[in-house]
């Protein structure tokens, strides 16, 4: 790897921190989740620029590939040219999957920088997700029907899957080709993952598709994602102006009584009265299974979810369901 050069261009060093800076206060110290690909690359180098001293880095090596160790070794040389601490995490796994292996692979990466985060003292974990990212993640959930929570995207500011460190994505409004520019001017030579060029996997299909689709216009696309956005988070607003009208909280039980109020604002409720007593697995619900809940609870059914049990009918009962023997 020829010696990394960090020169660049004011102008974008300049928008990068407003970006960031929108998200978290300059005076935090963050780690960035950086791959090798010039997407993760060009935030390291921003954020070095940015806010100098204030920035670690890791990369997690899932022993999944070959050569996945070599990228992670040269991330640590790039970080360390560029005064940038680094760290390599390797997966542990107890059984290599061979099945929904970038799921699996996602989990484990946010497990194991959500522990760095915190052992390192952190104030938050930052990636280098883009506008082309964002486009990809809403049409993969217009295809799988969500709704419009799920087509609001990736959030620029939430919390890291499986964990409770602050997540945030200051390059929502970068294109993927503005990136590897930067890395270019750098004298970075990005790794290149064989598996993004693998069209077994979905985002792989998606991403060509919408690169050979001239109509479809990755920023319009994104933001779109932004415009849901807002009306997602007016719907937390009026389902929390519900929850105080409708619920009554105890610690091991939630009463709602419902009221005549829009289904999404009831799904809604439901979802939150579930991840608030969840005991088993993740807490968040997917879509089809909160709507085959929100049915039995209008009809008068039971059901039990994530360690849950579920009584509906005019007054709908949450409260954990008794250990399984």
């Amino acid at each position: 790897m020829t010696e990394v050069r960090l020169t660049i261009e004011p102008v974008l060093v300049e928008r990068f921190r407003a970006d960031l800076d929108a998200l978290i206060e300059p005076s935090r110290r963050i780690g960035l989740a950086v791959s090798g690909g010039p997407d993760s690359m060009a935030l390291l180098l921003l954020a070095a620029a940015a806010r100098p001293g204030q920035v670690e880095a890791a990369t997690v090596d899932h022993l999944l590939r070959d050569g996945s160790h070599e990228e992670a070794e040269m991330v640590a040389r790039a970080s360390a040219q560029i005064g940038v601490p680094h760290t390599i995490l390797k997966a542990r796994w107890d059984d290599r999957p061979d099945t929904a292996i970038q799921e699996k692979a996602r989990r484990e990466r946010y497990r194991l920088l959500g522990f760095w985060v915190e052992e390192r003292g952190l104030d938050a974990l930052v990636t280098g997700h883009h506008v082309d990212d964002q486009a990809e993640t809403v049409l993969m959930r217009l295809a799988r029907g969500s709704g419009v929570r799920g087509l609001a995207g990736m959030h620029r500011c939430s919390v890291a899957v499986g964990t409770k460190v602050k997540l945030l994505r200051p390059l929502l409004g970068w294109r993927r080709p503005e990136l590897e520019e930067i890395c270019a001017a750098a004298g970075i030579e990005a790794s290149a993952d064989p598996s993004n060029e693998d069209r077994k996997y979905e985002r792989v299909r998606v991403r060509r598709g919408l690169r050979e689709a001239d109509w479809l216009d990755a920023a319009a696309i994104a933001r779109s994602a932004a415009n849901l956005a807002e009306a997602d988070a007016a719907l937390d607003w009026a389902m929390q102006a519900e929850w105080k009208h409708g619920v009554r909280e105890k610690r091991d039980s939630i009463t709602y009584r419902p009221s005549d109020v829009p289904r999404e604002i009831l799904r809604r409720i439901a979802a939150r009265a579930v991840r608030h007593l969840t005991t088993e697995g993740d807490a968040h619900l997917r879509g089809p299974e909160l709507d085959r809940l929100l049915t039995t609870l209008i009809d008068g059914g039971t059901s039990t979810l994530r360690g849950v049990l579920c009584r509906g009918g005019a007054e709908w009962q949450f409260s954990r369901a008794p250990e399984r023997r």
